[in-house]
């Protein structure tokens, strides 16, 4: 198992032209231009049976199938399709959900920051933040890996390698698995 403070830690990535819209609409003119999105993309969750029993509440990445299932009870799980990290970006082992956030802002790591020259110190909460609707903050050992599950307004990416580590759902899915996941949980990523 590739352990994930292997001393590349990185965050999730967004398209710049993503940021250049979450930039534009600080300033109201993404809302003027009509970029704004006006859906939270579709709902992809489904009640799945699975063969190794997890405790209830456990999350249980799938990176090869792009998958992300929230354990409900002994062999039955939620099932959400998400996007996962790029060549390069993608990790395994078990973290534990460190804190989360509605309409998060999003700090692109250094990491990020020099492989993508002018991207912002901070793009603020927002229908455009990269972050989406919500943020669930991935902790190993009590410190904050810089991976997330979050949203994503580039519905296009959600079942796909996209990212630069972080798995990303659709913004409905991310407010259903949000209620329903408490900190302190295990995320388990295969």
């Amino acid at each position: 198992m590739k352990a994930i403070d292997s001393g590349r830690i990185r965050s999730c990535a967004a398209r710049v032209s993503l940021l250049v819209l979450a930039i534009l609409a600080g300033t109201g003119d993404a809302a003027a231009a009509g970029l704004v999105p006006r859906s939270l993309g579709p709902t992809t969750s489904a009640m799945v049976a699975i063969e190794k029993n997890y405790a209830p509440g456990t999350i249980v990445v799938v990176t090869a199938n792009r998958t992300l299932d929230l354990v409900i009870s002994q062999g039955r799980a939620i099932r959400y399709k998400i996007g996962v990290g790029r060549d390069g970006f993608r990790w395994s082992g078990t973290v534990k959900v460190g804190r989360k956030a509605e309409w998060p802002d999003w700090r692109p790591p250094v990491e990020m920051k020099a492989r993508a020259a002018g991207l912002p110190d901070l793009v603020p909460a927002g229908p455009l933040n990269p972050l989406g609707a919500r943020g669930i903050y991935l902790y190993k050992g009590g410190t904050d890996t810089l991976y997330r599950i979050h949203g994503t307004n580039e519905q296009s990416t959600v079942g796909g390698f996209a990212s630069s580590g972080c798995f990303r759902m659709s913004n409905a899915d991310v407010i259903d698995l949000y209620e329903r996941v408490k900190v302190g949980s295990t995320v388990i990523v295969k």
